[in-house]
């Protein structure tokens, strides 16, 4: 099967889709040595940097892998999803089973690294959901997607932070829908409140274990109401 020369646009792109397209069809079955650049590059009408980068990319999306001397090989047929991609099509409830390991653990460690700033930045969180609770489901939502975001900066983990802020928007998405289908604030706009205003003293009273346990009961309940939606 040829490949065919490509338009001129942006051609590295281009000469990876073309690529991937021939390896996912099974022209070049897993553990194949892919033809040489200099041959790549006159069926695809590119130089042999473009097709260099080329490969790169489908190094980087886990179907090649460039041996040293031998030249490159195809070691996948389908590409490596990455992170946000999987997260985009999980069940919320699965995202919701991680995010709680990993806010109850910020919870905790926030409770022992949180400094006056963090606090007063809890605080505010705190007053900002308040106020949203005067207001419709998404910026409610976002108000408390705030506050626990408030809650993971004081433990001053990257690694956390950086893990909780993928989750949102699966979070935001999930929660919009629940308070939707539940109908939980029509009774009780301000709902979960007294669980938040705890977890948030717990944390300022430096109670490691205490805000552990409130968030974790909070998310917990959160939880079971999404799976009886489901």
């Amino acid at each position: 099967m040829p490949l065919g020369a490509l338009r001129p646009s942006p051609l590295v792109e281009q000469a990876a889709q073309r690529l991937r397209e021939q390896i996912t069809a099974g022209h070049w079955p897993v553990g194949t040595k892919l033809p040489g650049e200099t041959t790549l590059a006159k069926e695809l009408g590119v130089g042999r940097s473009t097709v260099r980068e080329a490969l790169r990319a489908l190094a980087g999306a886990g179907l090649v892998r460039p041996r040293h001397g031998a030249g490159v090989f195809v070691i996948a047929a389908e590409p490596v999803e990455d992170w946000p991609a999987r997260l985009r099509r999980a069940a919320v409830t699965d995202v919701y089973e991680v995010r709680m390991g990993v806010e109850v653990q910020a919870a905790r460690l926030a409770a022992q690294r949180r400094t006056p700033d963090d606090i007063t930045a809890l605080r505010a969180a705190l007053e900002g959901r308040r106020t949203a609770a005067a207001h419709g489901d998404a910026d409610f939502v976002e108000a408390d997607i705030a506050l626990h975001a408030a809650v993971v900066a004081a433990a001053h983990n990257p690694v956390l932070a950086d893990l909780f802020a993928e989750f949102v928007p699966v979070l935001r998405a999930g929660l919009v829908t629940l308070l939707d289908l539940t109908g939980l604030r029509r009774k009780d706009p301000d709902t979960g409140d007294g669980s938040h205003a705890a977890l948030v003293h717990a944390v300022a009273e430096g109670d490691a274990e205490r805000a552990a346990a409130v968030l974790r009961a909070e998310l917990e309940q959160t939880l079971e109401l999404l799976r009886g939606r489901g």
